[in-house]
């Protein structure tokens, strides 16, 4: 397929946002707990989207038509993702939380196949595995004997989940089969996501307050971070990342994620008054090179 320059901006701008996400995440889940932490960010969500699509609530609304598609479709992208990668910056590492998610592009090629039939080409494959190569010289930082000590703890696993749900998400997204909802105003159709993953957060705090385990801690700077995440990483990444799977499909879109672990590292070295390495240049350029193999691939029509 050809992709338009408007393709790349929306996935690679939602990749920055979640690059953020993965910085101001570390940061909050010191001061929150996982699983409330998500609740409160799509609650607040919700509420900015809702003066803007409310009409998607009306008992005619297409919405309930399509209610079981939408409750596995917020399940996946906004219920259960940003808890488990939430978690997973609790017990793990973000090189190996970084390092489990450049393998989405590889799931989302084994669900295309499984669940959607559709058969990865060897462009694509090699794409993938070229991609990988690019963001194990961010998390090695250019030095490959770093790779021996590499541990893998047990919250890996939530990472390992958070992945394959992203997957199944993106593809779910690119086949929206009898649903209309690529017809509908971009507020009503985000709204439709964020309020059934509401629901689905509000069931899971609850499960975590059972459990004795939630907790916060209110601060400024708490509230400032949360507030970059509602508006970043959900309002404008969700948006973006909707606008780009529908223009250059699931597989193809999932390999820009890969830029994430490139842009954090260039985020924190910003945030560190620190210039970019030369590492961060190669990586990129075997991510694009990734990329580019995996546009090259005509695309089906759905």
């Amino acid at each position: 397929m050809r992709a338009s320059a408007l393709t790349f901006f929306y996935l690679t701008t939602a990749a920055l946002m979640w690059a953020g996400n993965a910085i101001v995440g570390k940061i909050l889940v010191q001061s929150s707990s996982p699983v409330l932490l998500n609740t409160i960010r799509w609650g607040v969500t919700a509420l900015l989207l809702l003066p803007f699509a409310w009409r998607v609530l009306m008992p005619r609304s297409p919405l309930w038509t399509h209610r079981k598609r939408f409750l596995l479709l917020s399940l996946f992208g906004v219920g259960s993702y940003n808890v488990l990668l939430y978690l997973a910056l609790q017990s793990s590492t973000p090189i190996n939380v970084t390092l489990i998610g450049a393998s989405m592009p590889i799931w989302a090629i084994v669900i295309g196949a499984v669940v959607y039939h559709e058969r990865a080409q060897i462009r694509q494959i090699a794409g993938a595995l070229i991609s990988m190569v690019g963001v194990a010289v961010v998390i090695v930082r250019g030095d490959f004997e770093r790779l021996i000590e590499i541990e893998f703890v047990a919250g890996d696993l939530w990472m390992v989940l958070a992945t394959i749900l992203w997957g199944a998400y993106s593809w779910m997204l690119a086949h929206p089969k009898q649903s209309t909802e690529r017809s509908w105003p971009w507020a009503e159709f985000l709204f439709a996501q964020v309020g059934f993953g509401f629901c689905w957060s509000l069931v899971f705090a609850q499960t975590e307050y059972l459990l004795g385990l939630n907790y916060f801690t209110w601060n400024w700077q708490t509230l400032g971070m949360i507030g970059y995440v509602i508006i970043g990483p959900s309002l404008i990444a969700y948006r973006c990342w909707g606008l780009g799977v529908n223009q250059a499909g699931a597989t193809v879109a999932t390999f820009f994620t890969n830029l994430i672990p490139v842009f954090t590292a260039i985020l924190s070295t910003l945030l560190l008054q620190k210039p970019p390495e030369l590492y961060h240049g190669v990586a990129f350029a075997f991510i694009l090179c990734g990329i580019v193999l995996s546009l090259s691939v005509p695309r089906r029509l759905t």
